[in-house]
């Protein structure tokens, strides 16, 4: 007698059955009731995170351009001298940016 290897076990369909089914019953949530769990479980609003800079000012000391030093035409950095790879119309590009 031939046998159909290709066709399904009884065993093996009734379970896969039943497990969609099972998961047909389950409550899954939906899209709506995410977005509303995250609105209300929302904590960050009002508290601080350790090490957040929150109301404090930043100090940055401005240092002028020495003699020896560039701003590229292309990138816009402060480069050294010795970086400088072509000059068009007195404007200087660095090696990065070079042509």
């Amino acid at each position: 007698m031939a046998q159909d290897y290709d066709e399904a076990r009884p065993d093996v369909a009734e379970a896969s059955e039943r497990t969609l089914k099972d998961v047909q019953k389950m409550d899954a949530p939906n899209a709506k009731s995410v977005q509303s769990d995250l609105e209300e479980t929302d904590l960050s609003e009002g508290q601080e995170l350790p090490g957040a800079i929150v109301l404090d000012e930043l100090v940055v000391e401005i240092v002028p351009r020495a003699d020896d030093e560039f701003i590229c035409g292309e990138c816009f950095t402060v480069r050294h001298r010795s970086q400088v790879a072509s000059e068009m119309n007195g404007v200087k590009i660095c090696r990065d940016c070079g042509y």
